[in-house]
Parts: structure tokens; sequence; C-alpha cells
């Protein structure tokens, strides 16, 4: 889906800034925070970037390079994880074109040795009518089989809505099982299982197509077992809110807190107190967050996390990569962790202004694996996908 807010896009070679869906980037988040909704503990300062905590024992990985000179491919973003049947799979949005046109494809890759190489390309589906686009989504590994649920779209961004796949384990092929989920959702984040029994993932409901600014963050909910039908809620914002509300849940029994992007950096939050069906209305955080898709969870060790760009003076830049945690139990997060900078030592691009951004994370065996797009400084999400691997020990407070 889209870049920054505000991206280079380049005609006969000469960058031109344009402005994008999610409205205006401005660079700093407004001044006060007081008052506003409490994703980070109030009592402690909110860090520089150069007073973020160091990770310990971090692995990265390239997941798939850019190469289009090889395989035509100039576009990547979106990466998603999931670990099924031993091997770590991958997915993204491909385009051999500009981002959001018709000729986008959901492809992906496959690690047998717990991310450190990746295979070959595979593909799930490139569309089967004329002008239809499938781009990136999400997994769930249920019950033996390996879901992918990915958004479409026709055209220019017309008609956005969410299709689900299955993996054939015999074959290595998906079987489409249709459009699931409709009023322009585009699935952000895994499925997640609640306590009533549904399953709930979290996204955005493109309203208004390509370069809208009236966007809301929403959420899927399905039919209980039934993963081929789900329910799209708008989560409610104030009307002069522009929004391009890619989002993230945190699922807490019946409480569910939304963080979604905004178009300024600072995180946006709404909770519902009945598993996903009713919402506050959207409102700005204390927490500064670049505009970006975030990633968010809970861990093993019953801390929340939070993986985007966020730091008290980073403004809308979209490194370095980090993530923010609690304490265990605790709702608010009170540390800052530095996943990358955008200059590395290690595999993945390294230039000073790579955008490290749409992190996807998962936990798995002691580890939490965040897999992210890197720009390489091209612009326009011309992606690389990478992948960093965290034991999940090192953000821990010894």
């Amino acid at each position: 889906m889209f870049g920054p807010s505000l991206r280079y896009m380049t005609l006969s070679l000469v960058p031109i800034f344009v402005l994008v869906a999610g409205g205006r980037a401005d660079d700093k988040a407004p001044e006060s925070i007081a008052g506003k909704f409490e994703l980070w503990n109030a009592e402690v300062p909110i860090p520089n970037n150069s007073e973020l905590l160091p990770l310990k024992g971090t692995a990265f990985s390239v997941i798939k390079p850019r190469i289009p000179e090889q395989d035509g491919y100039s576009w990547l973003h979106g990466v998603a994880l999931a670990w099924h049947q031993g091997k770590l799979y991958s997915s993204f949005g491909h385009n051999t074109g500009a981002e959001n046109t018709a000729t986008e494809e959901a492809n992906g890759c496959i690690s047998a040795d717990g991310g450190k190489t990746w295979g070959p390309l595979f593909q799930i589906d490139a569309g089967d009518k004329p002008e239809l686009a499938i781009s990136h989504g999400v997994f769930l590994s249920h019950e033996g089989s390996l879901w992918a649920f990915h958004g479409a779209f026709y055209g220019r961004m017309r008609d956005v809505h969410t299709r689900a796949y299955v993996l054939d384990e015999t074959s290595g092929s998906w079987q489409p099982k249709g459009i699931v989920a409709k009023d322009g959702f585009w699935a952000m984040q895994q499925p997640q299982q609640m306590n009533d029994g549904n399953w709930i993932m979290s996204g955005i409901s493109v309203a208004e197509g390509y370069g809208g600014t009236n966007d809301p963050a929403a959420v899927a909910i399905s039919h209980g077992a039934d993963l081929t039908r789900w329910d799209v809620i708008k989560i409610p914002k104030p009307p002069a809110m522009e929004m391009w509300g890619e989002s993230c849940v945190i699922v807490d029994g019946a409480k569910v807190l939304n963080i979604s992007r905004y178009r300024v950096p600072l995180a946006l939050a709404a909770t519902s107190e009945d598993y996903g069906r009713t919402w506050t209305t959207m409102q700005e955080s204390n927490l500064p967050m670049v505009a970006s898709q975030p990633s968010a969870g809970v861990l093993s060790t019953g801390q929340r996390f939070l993986v985007c760009t966020t730091s008290a003076d980073s403004g809308n830049r979209r490194y370095p990569l980090t993530i923010a945690v609690s304490d265990p139990g605790e709702n608010t997060f009170r540390r800052i962790y530095r996943i990358r900078d955008a200059i590395h030592d290690g595999p993945g691009e390294s230039v000073d202004n790579a955008a490290l951004a749409y992190p996807y994370a998962v936990e798995h065996e002691g580890k939490l694996y965040v897999g992210y797009s890197n720009s390489g400084g091209r612009g326009a999400n011309r992606n690389s996908a990478e992948l960093a691997i965290i034991p999940i020990e090192s953000l821990q407070v010894k």
C-alpha cells in the first residue's frame, strides 16, 4: 500500500513531491501531548533517538532483495510472516510497475532454516480478471492449514476488498476462497482468536480510494470458525481528522485496543469493550510514531509491544526501526529499543535515508520475527524485504 504520506515519485528522472492518501505529512507531532490517550507511561520521559536502548543478539537476513534487472519487479511492500509446519513463510505485494496499480500481485518466499536463508519466489495470486490487482496481506496458520488474506482492488485502488487463500500442501499452490471482506477492508495484521470464539484482524477501510484523506482504521470480525465470512467495522473518527488508517490491535479479553497510523507522526488510538463490535472515537495519543503502518501485540512474557519508528525526535523519518514495550501485565509502553538504523553493518541495504517501514511481527520459540520493507533510499516503495530476529529475553528488564 502507500508509502510515506509525503513521498518521492519520479517523472522523467526528476524527483517531485506529491501528496498521497493520509493527508499532509507534517514533520513534527503536536507539541502538547497532555490529555491525550495514554499509550506511553506518562511518568517516563520519551527518549530521543540518541537515547534508544540497544538490543542484544538480534540477527538479520534479506528475505527478497530488489533486483528488477533480474526478475522485473520494481515495487515490493507489506511483508507478512507465519510459521507453518516448521517453515517460516513470508509474503508481500509485488509489482513490475508502480504501487497501487493493476499489475500488483501477491508473492512470497519460504525459509527452511528459521529465517537465515530464503528460497525462490512463489506466487499466491496475480489476479485473474482485467484490472484486478492482488497486493500484500496477512497469514494465519490454523488447524494444520495455512491461510492468507490479501488486499485486492481494481485499476487504481477502486473497490478495495480482501480475498482469502489456503495453501495446498501437496502441490504448493494456493487455493482461492474468494472475497471474504468488503467495505474497502484491507488487512494489516494477522487474525487473532478472541474469547468469544470469533477472530479479529485489523486494517484499514479504503473508503475514498487513491489519494483520499477519509480512510479510517477498521477491523474485520469472523463468523465464529468460518474464516470465509468477515464483518467489517469502521472505527469512528472526528469528521475533521484526516486518516490513512492502517492499524493493528491488542486483544485483552473483551477489551481491544486499536493503534493506528495518522497523517502526522503521532499514534492514534481507540478502544472497544465488546470484542471489537463498538468503539470509542479515534483520538490522538501521547506516543510519537512515524506516519506508517505499525505492528503490535502481546509477548509470551506478558509485555505489550509496538514496532514502528518511535522516539521523541524522530519526526516523520522512517528510521530507525524501533520496538516499544511495556512491563509484563501493564497497558502502557515505557521503554523503546532500537532494532536497526538506516546505516547498518550486516545483511540488508544500508544508506543514510533508508525507509524501514511496514513491520510485521510474530513470536516463535523465544524469538520475535520482524519483517519489514527497506527502501534503500530509492523512495516510492521500491523496497527490498528484510527480517530481524529478536531474542525475547533481550526485551526484558533484568
